[in-house]
């Protein structure tokens, strides 16, 4: 077994070098969790009486790799993003998360999903999804008797 002095810098060195590795991996498993904990595509919902409008911010994914459903009151976003090429080059710092990634977002009514509009624009996926008749309030008349 190999004993150093405590005054030997070489010690805090190493011990320095395992510091920045840990936080390395720290930073790594923080922005995998991100992206696996469904907050990718990140959106905007505006409800009324007729429907809701949703928006979603989805930079360098392509509208063929999106699927979108629509079941009763819940929306599902489905897709993948592609890891940028770096044509050769070190990365100094990965932000941009990429992969596969599924949003389903529960809207407080039922839509109708032969009326769904969908639109994709410089990034951003509008959403128009119409309440179903079903589920529209409807004003009930009270008769004297």
């Amino acid at each position: 077994m190999l004993l150093q002095k405590l005054s030997d810098p070489d010690v805090f060195g190493s011990f320095n070098e395992l510091q920045k590795i840990q936080s390395q991996l720290n930073r790594l498993l923080t922005a995998a969790s991100k992206r696996s904990s469904g907050e990718f595509p990140p959106a905007n919902v505006w409800t009324n009486e007729s429907g809701a409008v949703v928006r979603c911010e989805m930079p360098g994914v392509n509208a063929a790799d999106l699927e979108i459903t629509v079941v009763n009151d819940t929306l599902t976003i489905k897709g993948e993003k592609c890891q940028s090429e770096t044509d050769g080059q070190n990365c100094l710092r990965q932000e941009r998360g990429w992969g596969r990634f599924t949003r389903s977002l529960q809207l407080p009514f039922a839509v109708d999903p032969d009326k769904v509009n969908a639109s994709y624009s410089n990034g951003i996926l509008q959403l128009s999804l119409p309440r179903a008749e079903a589920d529209k309030p409807r004003r009930i008349s009270v008769s004297e008797v």
